[in-house]
Parts: structure tokens; C-alpha cells; sequence
């Protein structure tokens, strides 16, 4: 399956405010990543499965 990334950038605006954080309220701690401007536009991963900062860089 292929990404249709026209189709991607035509859903991001102007107006979006992203924000990341560790949610350890479960057996095991998960990273979200949510656009707190869009209803239901997040996503989560193991926090064991996410990057490091310094990886970003």
C-alpha cells in the first residue's frame, strides 16, 4: 500500500496545534502524538517503540 501524499497534504493546515506526551496510566507506558485541534487525530505507540530526541536531531 502506497502513501498518496497529495491527498495528506491537502488535510494539514494553518491552524493545528500538535503535542506529544507519556501516558503511564496503563500496564505499560505509551507515546502519544495528538493534533488537540482535530476531534479523533491522534496516535499512540509502545514508549519503548519511539524515538529518542537525539535520534531526531
Amino acid at each position: 500500500m502506497s502513501l498518496n501524499r497529495s491527498a495528506a497534504s491537502e488535510l494539514v493546515t494553518d491552524s493545528s496545534e500538535v503535542m506529544a506526551s507519556i501516558d503511564e496510566a496503563g500496564r505499560y507506558p505509551r507515546f502519544i502524538i495528538a493534533d488537540i485541534t482535530t476531534d479523533d487525530a491522534w496516535l499512540s505507540t509502545p514508549a519503548t517503540a519511539a524515538a529518542h530526541l537525539d535520534e531526531w536531531r
